[in-house]
């Protein structure tokens, strides 16, 4: 992976900003609107996993990039909770909850994987100082 100088040219920041952004369309389109406590809920969990993702990155800490890009996941994982809880009470469609439930899987495993590769970076590292 080539280096990366800015948090703003990593590919799963830039998917988090467009999940975000399909959020803000979804609150803004139907029934959620009007409900306050779930737009709000639903706004705050999508905006956290871009800006954990930002917050890790600018730490300049492999460690700590890797424990804000675990709360980015989890943050993931709680607004794929909201949407179905919202599809449930028919608050917004099937196939809005699919399409970004869809998204939502995809950014998990994306930063799993990112989590993935920065720890076998860590080992490496950890194995150059120690030769």
């Amino acid at each position: 992976m080539a280096k990366v100088d800015r948090f703003e040219d990593l590919k799963v920041w830039q998917h988090a900003i467009e999940i975000g952004l399909k959020i803000y369309h979804l609150v803004d389109q139907n029934q959620v609107s009007k409900d306050y406590r779930a737009k709000d809920q639903l706004i705050g969990a999508a905006i956290s996993i871009s800006n954990n993702i930002a917050e890790g990155f600018e730490y300049n800490s492999t460690r700590q990039f890797i424990r804000y890009l675990a709360i980015a996941k989890g943050s993931a994982g709680e607004l794929r909770s909201q949407l179905y809880l919202l599809l449930k009470a028919e608050r917004i469609s099937q196939s809005e909850y699919e399409i970004l439930y869809g998204e939502l899987i995809q950014i998990s495993s994306e930063i799993k994987g990112f989590i993935k590769y920065l720890n076998e970076f860590e080992k490496k590292k950890r194995g150059e100082n120690n030769a």
